[in-house]
């Protein structure tokens, strides 16, 4: 089996994918871009005409998608325990959650990214602001399923939370925090001292600086 090619860029939505592979003890070649990239290596486009960032080639198949190629690596050798089946308990639950992370999640903050962050000089900031409130009251579901929780699923680390964990890490990132609840904070901290985590930042680090 050929090695799975991933490509993406520092601490975007592909560090679950390359946290996933981590996880999973999938080997990944990774190729780091600059962001973004279909303005900065506009040769991209040619494999992905989205110019989206990740990408994951593994042999003819082509993925987009950060939550699905995290589903895939931990599922891509067979079922590891970061997946749920079908027939296992919490297994629907598994499926609400990883699709949470981007629909509600993610989504919103890439709004208030755009509008307070990256075209602040637009004068579009209080419509960032409602994006941030927006994103802060749809953590509830992720704040309410966490008590007295370690993890999302079935007791265990599963794609679920790596998806989930990202929107939480990326939070932290852009200035987001305030109002995240204190036992998401917690919930965070737990996931991002994991080593396979720590390796996956290390990786996309130093591919990072090898551009």
């Amino acid at each position: 089996m050929t090695k799975p090619i991933l490509y993406t860029c520092r601490g975007s939505r592909g560090l679950r994918c390359t946290w996933a592979a981590e996880e999973a003890g999938v080997d990944v070649e990774l190729k780091l871009l600059p962001f973004p990239p279909r303005f900065k290596a506009p040769e991209y486009l040619e494999i992905n005409p989205l110019g989206t960032i990740p990408l994951l080639v593994d042999g003819d198949t082509h993925m987009t998608e950060s939550c699905a190629i995290a589903h895939y690596f931990a599922t891509r050798n067979g079922f590891t325990d970061l997946a749920i089946a079908p027939g296992e308990p919490d297994y629907a639950e598994y499926c609400d959650y990883t699709y949470h992370a981007d629909a509600t999640l993610t989504f919103p903050q890439t709004v208030f990214m755009r509008f307070a962050l990256f075209e602040k000089d637009k004068g579009w900031e209080d419509a960032g602001q409602a994006y941030a409130k927006w994103f802060w009251k749809r953590l509830v579901k992720i704040e309410q399923r966490l008590e007295g929780r370690e993890f999302l699923c079935a007791d265990r680390l599963t794609v679920a939370d790596i998806c989930v964990g990202y929107a939480l890490i990326l939070a932290r990132q852009v200035g987001l925090d305030e109002g995240v609840p204190e036992n998401l904070k917690a919930y965070r901290e737990r996931l991002t001292a994991r080593e396979a985590y720590m390796r996956a930042v290390e990786r996309e680090k130093a591919g990072a600086a090898a551009i």
